[in-house]
């Protein structure tokens, strides 16, 4: 297949782009800077050049915008808004003056979507889209509507000949460094992984080669459209989430944090605090239901295989 990946360079595109590329597909990928090899030049908000790309590929992956792991200030908040509308857009108007349009557009989304809840799995069908944030600061709603905003856009392009699909994705784990595992795995080796707040909150996760298994199964199957959650079947509970990494870290304890020492700590890290705290319990029923088989569905099984890809990375 011939893809075109928006917002290739970043985190997810890290993951995706070499294992697309090791099952013989071209990924022609769109940044804002030009990185050599196959990498087209765009400013993600208006056509230019980069649309005739489009124009006879076999798919779409857009994975711009403006990463979350940031305050979630005015200034923050209204760049990953208009980052992903943006972007959005203009991928849709591409699409839509395509003479060979391409059959399948996967679309970049977020589990944030769904409500902050402990008692019950948030699925495709019927889980809970924002609505009540209780007991949780006010500002939260902000990412959810993002979130929303984010997902009406893909809906309202002119796009009939291609197929669209909304990934709904929880925190991807990968062994690279950078990324979520490797900062979680560094603060749990200096005995900082401990419970934060309680640690009712759910964690919801995909591990990196499921993630890419799933969008390829995603190119194929062509009666699969709509919002599809990217997560692993089994979310669980921050505090046992942390208590499976300490344990096959040989840590054995992990110094427990309160909401405000987390927030300290996020100011303190340039993040914010919502990403750790809000309980995202989310299930990826649509893509059980369609046949795909995860090959990591645990969490003890995921952490095992990643941490072995470290230690063997780390040999080399």
């Amino acid at each position: 297949m011939r893809i075109v990946m928006p917002g290739g360079t970043g985190h997810i595109g890290r993951v995706l782009v070499p294992a697309l590329r090791a099952s013989g597909n071209e990924v022609i990928v769109l940044s804002r800077r030009a990185d050599g090899g196959d990498v087209l030049v765009w400013d993600s908000a208006t056509l230019g050049p980069w649309a005739d790309a489009i124009d006879g590929a076999d798919a779409v992956i857009n994975l711009a915008g403006r990463s979350v792991d940031c305050r979630y200030h005015k200034h923050n908040l209204t760049e990953m808004l208009t980052s992903r509308i943006d972007s959005t857009r203009v991928i849709g108007q591409a699409i839509e003056q395509a003479a060979r349009p391409p059959r399948v557009w996967l679309q970049a989304s977020t589990a944030t979507i769904y409500a902050h809840t402990f008692d019950r799995e948030n699925d495709e069908q019927t889980g809970e889209i924002g609505g009540r944030e209780h007991g949780v600061p006010g500002y939260w709603r902000y990412s959810i509507e993002i979130a929303q905003a984010w997902e009406r856009e893909l809906w309202a392009a002119n796009t009939p000949a291609t197929r669209r699909v909304a990934l709904r994705m929880a925190m991807v784990m990968s062994d690279g460094t950078g990324g979520v595992f490797d900062i979680l795995r560094r603060l749990s080796g200096l005995g900082l992984g401990g419970t934060l707040a309680g640690g009712r909150q759910y964690m919801s996760w995909i591990h990196h080669h499921d993630l890419a298994r799933a969008v390829s199964w995603l190119l194929k199957h062509d009666e699969i459209a709509g919002p599809i959650n990217l997560a692993a079947p089994q979310p669980l509970p921050q505090r046992d989430f942390m208590r499976t990494l300490r344990r096959a870290l040989h840590v054995p304890f992990g110094v427990p944090a309160t909401a405000w020492m987390l927030e300290i700590a996020a100011l303190i890290r340039g993040t914010d605090s919502e990403l750790l705290l809000k309980s995202r319990r989310v299930v990826p029923r649509r893509l059980k239901a369609g046949g795909f088989e995860f090959s990591f569905p645990t969490w003890e099984h995921a952490v095992d295989d990643l941490l072995g890809r470290s230690r063997s990375a780390g040999a080399a």
